[in-house]
């Protein structure tokens, strides 16, 4: 199933500004916003787009400021949380009533930030791998590779070091490493490919000395109910975390054969985000 791509303006430091989305499923379907992680764009959720497209949602997936067909932002240090939420405010305004979110890493920090704010059109959030805490090494080791814009020559070289830093993603197939490659890159004028978001991404996550990022305090008030999925080897979210999440009344699935953060193509998952989102 291929998605339609779209785009709104949305406001940001005295500008508007271009955010895209990607969208499957029938127009008048309930709405599911899938929020894709740092370094990533909103493809990344093609496979459970199209299981949920086929149940009858509306699937949208943005690519965050600074990521895919998304517009860049002229500063670093404002692709930061609350601008992210910002963005895709503007797109649930948009949508205009409420929504079930999807947010891997990233993308589930910026669920639990809205989710927390009073009124949030918010029915049910999945939580990819990511909680409340997230510990320093693990942002270290995202530093060591966010902002490096290398030169492939094609498009095989791109996928093979990206199948090399994403393993943690899961199991995907030789379609689903390609499909990535495709959507991941952009071409440099000189005619080399590399990375499809604006390296500036990197400087909040490299200024300053790494410390863990607490977020408890925003965690007990988000109120819908909640999914959260921990891949088995995650070193993003931790299982002291994870437990913690679930002794608070969330939903848990674990993904046996990923680290940080699963891709959500997995049969596993995608029954269990089905049987999450219809209650």
């Amino acid at each position: 199933m291929t998605p339609a791509r779209h785009e709104l303006p949305w406001l940001v430091d005295g500008a508007f500004r271009r955010l895209s989305w990607w969208e499957w499923g029938p127009a008048d379907g309930a709405p599911v916003l899938c929020v894709h992680g740092l370094t990533r764009q909103g493809r990344d959720f093609d496979v459970i787009a199209a299981a949920l497209a086929a149940d009858g949602y509306r699937v949208l997936a943005p690519d965050l400021p600074g990521r895919g067909h998304s517009e860049w932002l002229p500063r670093g240090e404002l692709y930061v949380y609350p601008v992210y939420v910002a963005a895709l405010a503007h797109l649930l305004a948009a949508i205009g009533r409420e929504v079930d979110w999807i947010g891997t890493s990233l993308g589930g920090i910026c669920g639990m930030l809205a989710g927390a704010a009073p009124n949030a059109p918010i029915r049910r959030m999945v939580i990819n791998d990511v909680g409340p805490l997230i510990p320093a090494a693990a942002l270290a080791r995202i530093r060591d590779y966010i902002g490096w814009q290398p030169a492939f020559d094609d498009l095989a070289a791109l996928e093979a070091h990206l199948r090399k830093v994403h393993a943690p993603f899961g199991t995907l197939s030789d379609a689903e490493w390609r499909s990535m490659a495709e959507h991941s890159c952009r071409t440099r004028p000189d005619g080399k490919l590399t990375f499809h978001y604006d390296p500036a991404i990197a400087e909040m996550v490299k200024a300053g000395p790494l410390q863990d990022v607490d977020l408890w305090p925003v965690w007990p008030r988000i109120t819908c109910p909640r999914l959260v999925i921990r891949g088995a080897q995650s070193d993003l979210l931790l299982p002291e975390t994870f437990a913690r999440m679930a002794a608070s009344g969330a939903s848990t699935h674990v993904v046996p054969d990923a680290g940080h953060a699963p891709m959500l193509n997995d049969a596993g998952s995608i029954a269990a985000i089905r049987g999450f989102l219809a209650g």
